[in-house]
């Protein structure tokens, strides 16, 4: 089985044995039977009971045999055993017991508890109201009245909670799938968004490549005629790589139709950060900041990586931290330092992590390193990047 911890952490529980190996019980149940079944053998054959003892006691152990392929036919053999051994005179609380585990075998196999005790208790009043009693009289009886009972609903309880918990073991094994399903779709919307966000940039730069190289062309002096080719050339191959990157982005927003605003929205960058900080300080986080970058020190594609950062970061101490966030944006030893650290509110749970898994997919993309801790209940999460996106040695 599997239990629930904190939000969407699964963990696993083993199963008891008996619903591990629900036959465990059958055959205990089976095993109490023939005991029984014995047990009113010996005690016949040392009283010196007759022939028609020893065939109303086998008569019960068929059907408890009979009950273990056919439980309805079974149980009703052993129990109108029970009225057998009465009526020749014999004491039926052997026999009435192996009706009991009978009636217990039959209910924990899912048939309907109401009508198998119904069943046996009909046989036993029967024979206790017609042809003879238990010894003890009422109190016997009714004793072994309750016992039936007991069987039948013991049997039919312990059958719904085995159903339960496989119930449960199925729906914690589905939610795992489900989860991982999850993740690899907040993935795949991730790698698509760095893949926009990406576009972006590169379709930003190659513009402004076209666009010095048409200054330049005008700057040539008469006669350079095979540089102004050379310049006329680049500016096709740059207005090539433009298109087919709208190309790109076209397909990699098939399907997707982003609002008027979004279309319009700058590319993320560095230079963003403060009115990315002020739009959740409208919404009710408080946020210290500390942003030091030199302007034009980043390479955009970098830019856009710690935007996206610190806007996942930042989401996360809104969502489920409290108290104020810090964000500090540095510029140490030819490093950018990202660093947003929060207290964890209170009954916050671990979360799904899907975000922070689109956040390191986003930083590797970059180049950078990505260190998420949570200690002492603070939640700190800090990227490492090379201005210029080289890997980090």
């Amino acid at each position: 089985m599997w239990r629930e911890l904190g939000k969407q952490n699964l963990v696993m529980v083993i199963a008891p044995m008996w619903i591990r190996r629900p036959e465990m019980l059958h055959r205990l149940a089976y095993a109490a039977a023939a005991l029984s079944f014995a047990g009113q053998i010996v005690a016949s054959v040392v009283r010196g009971a007759g022939w028609p003892t020893f065939l109303a006691v086998l008569l019960a152990g068929a059907g408890v045999v009979l009950s273990r392929w056919h439980p309805w036919a079974g149980l009703a053999v052993t129990s109108a055993a029970t009225f057998a051994v009465t009526e020749v005179g014999a004491d039926p609380l052997s026999v009435w017991m192996m009706a009991v585990f009978v009636l217990f075998s039959v209910t924990f196999r899912g048939e309907p508890p109401l009508a198998a005790t119904a069943l046996v208790a009909v046989f036993f009043l029967g024979a206790f109201m017609t042809v003879g009693g238990f010894r003890g009289g009422a109190v016997a009886g009714t004793a072994a009245l309750f016992s039936a009972v007991a069987g039948g609903a013991t049997g039919a309880a312990l059958r719904i909670h085995r159903d339960q918990w496989w119930m449960l073991e199925d729906r914690a094994v589905r939610a795992i799938a489900t989860r991982e399903i999850e993740a690899d779709r907040r993935v795949a919307e991730e790698r698509l968004r760095i893949a926009r966000d990406l576009h972006d940039v590169v379709g930003h730069q190659i513009a402004l490549l076209s666009m010095n190289l048409g200054v330049a062309e005008i700057g040539l002096p008469a006669g350079a005629d095979r540089s102004r080719e050379a310049l006329v050339t680049a500016r096709s191959h740059a207005r090539t790589v433009i298109v087919e990157t709208q190309r790109i982005l076209a397909l990699l927003r098939r399907g997707d139709e982003p609002s008027g605003d979004e279309a319009l929205r700058p590319t993320p960058s560095i230079d963003g950060l403060g009115a990315l900080i002020a739009s959740f300080e409208r919404a009710g986080l408080t946020v210290d900041p500390e942003i030091e970058v030199p302007a034009g020190l980043v390479e955009p594609a970098v830019g856009v990586t710690v935007f996206r950062v610190v806007q996942e970061a930042l989401t996360n101490a809104y969502r489920h931290g409290e108290g104020p966030a810090t964000v500090a944006v540095r510029e140490r030893d030819e490093r950018i330092s990202v660093t947003v650290e929060n207290r964890v509110g209170p009954g916050a749970g671990p979360g799904g992590g899907l975000g922070l898994v689109g956040m390191r997919e986003r930083v590797e993309s970059s180049n950078g390193r990505l260190t998420i801790d949570r200690d002492g209940g603070r939640f700190l999460v800090r990227a490492e990047f090379d201005p210029a996106g080289a890997v980090i040695r």
